[in-house]
């Protein structure tokens, strides 16, 4: 005979790690303090603002 497992033991389990999982994401997307997505933005801000500036306007685009 083989070993006995639990299924429910097995499915609760499964489902804790999926939410582990689901849980570090929204940690990475959304434990950030306000001043760290204020600096984040600013830097994007500025960055664009860059790019902007090495634009080539020409007036004969179609």
């Amino acid at each position: 005979m083989g070993n006995v497992i639990n299924l429910n033991r097995f499915r609760k389990r499964a489902e804790r790690e999926t939410s582990a999982k689901q849980a570090d994401a929204n940690r990475a997307k959304f434990g950030r303090t306000k001043a760290e997505r204020s600096v984040e933005k600013t830097r994007a801000d500025q960055a664009k603002g860059h790019l902007d500036q090495h634009r080539i306007d020409r007036e004969d685009q179609s």
